[in-house]
């Protein structure tokens, strides 16, 4: 066993101790978020785990998830070989996210520290000046959400600042393709992510897995397998066992997350657990989300279920737009069923102020189907 110290999610906290710990030098360590607390937390952790995260539950409970050395490591090498070479990493995400630790990591083995943009929201004129300080030829790469990247694409400072880098990696949720077009025309070298925390961060990049990831579906599950998943969920071995299946000696990630393989690259469609029945079909939110999201006004607009006493439940389109006319529930209606079929159309649109986000940046979907069923309450 090893100690585990959890400390406010601050680079020059956190940076040291994961040294330390990746090189079995020192304890475990527990970046928390704003505001979390290290109640319940164990004093000590497997002997080989370096890293806890502690996830948002955009899909479900919270879980402290335990990350290994070696699953760390590898992860990293493997993001380097995929990337063309060890360089300087640009930090713009948090250190509490698995996204923002494996910027750290990749540091670590590169030898070379972060360039810390400052905290707070992101600024592109602070972006661009931290990808200035790597001189060439050093290679320059970076970690960012789709937002992000499209704040930096609406500043001309931003927008070279992209294309001076080496790599960019986009993950966290789905990358708009208007938004990735932009960002290659603009001379950006954008490299699409998927993985999660359980598999050390993304471990498929642009579809296809990164060396010593496999990738498998199962009833329309996406599983993952390879070096670079977790050990545990720590303090739950009922919820490790569910989701790390071992079959004929390979250990499996089973990520919830529907999808396909279609000349073996990966394709995600959405969650598993995102599918509605209305009037007797199955409608994939995340496939109406993304029609939605191609339309005038609607880029950061999100779909949520919502009981109906005639269908059982349908898609409700809920739009944040500050000012400004909403846009037409038909023109939203024909888009989607078009392509979907007359279940998947959207039957109402409800407006908010500002969509909830969790600590990670994702809309908040369990706190805005709360919002859409209370909009429909008598």
């Amino acid at each position: 066993m090893r100690p585990l110290v959890a400390l406010p999610a601050e680079l020059g906290a956190v940076l040291p101790v994961l040294r330390a710990a990746l090189s079995g030098d020192g304890p475990a360590v527990l970046p928390l978020a704003p505001g979390a607390t290290a109640d319940g937390v164990p004093g000590e952790v497997l002997r080989r785990v370096a890293l806890v995260v502690q996830t948002s539950g955009s899909a479900g409970a919270p879980k402290r998830v335990a990350l290994s050395s070696d699953a760390l490591l590898a992860s990293a090498a493997a993001t380097e070989g995929a990337l063309g070479g060890p360089g300087r990493w640009i930090l713009a995400l948090p250190v509490h996210y698995i996204a923002g630790l494996q910027v750290l990591t990749r540091s670590i083995t590169a030898g070379a520290d972060p360039i810390a943009l400052p905290p707070g929201p992101f600024d592109p004129g602070a972006f661009a000046a931290a990808v200035r300080e790597v001189p060439a030829p050093v290679l320059a790469y970076t970690s960012l959400v789709p937002a992000q990247l499209a704040s930096a694409l609406a500043d001309p400072e931003g927008r070279r600042a992209l294309a001076r880098l080496d790599g960019i990696l986009v993950g966290g949720q789905r990358l708009p393709d208007a938004v990735r077009n932009e960002a290659i025309a603009a001379g950006a070298r954008v490299v699409r992510t998927y993985g999660s925390t359980e598999t050390s961060g993304g471990c498929v990049y642009d579809g296809m897995p990164l060396t010593g990831v496999d990738v498998r579906i199962v009833d329309g599950e996406v599983q993952l397998a390879g070096p670079m998943l977790a050990e545990e969920y720590l303090g739950d071995p009922p919820r490790t066992e569910r989701a790390f299946p071992v079959e004929r000696g390979q250990r499996w990630y089973r990520t919830g997350d529907a999808g396909s393989i279609d000349d073996g690259r990966l394709r995600v469609t959405g969650r598993i657990d995102d599918v509605l029945i209305s009037g007797g079909e199955k409608v994939s939110l995340a496939r109406v989300e993304s029609i939605v999201r191609e339309l005038p006004g609607c880029a950061d607009a999100v779909v949520v279920a919502a009981d109906s006493a005639r269908w059982g439940q349908v898609p409700v389109v809920v739009w944040a737009g500050r000012t400004g006319a909403a846009p037409a529930l038909e023109a939203l209606r024909a888009a989607v069923g078009d392509r979907l079929g007359a279940a998947a159309r959207p039957d109402r649109i409800v407006r908010v102020d500002g969509l909830p986000l969790l600590s990670s940046g994702k809309p908040d979907r369990r706190a805005l189907a709360a919002a859409v069923a209370d909009a429909s309450a008598p």
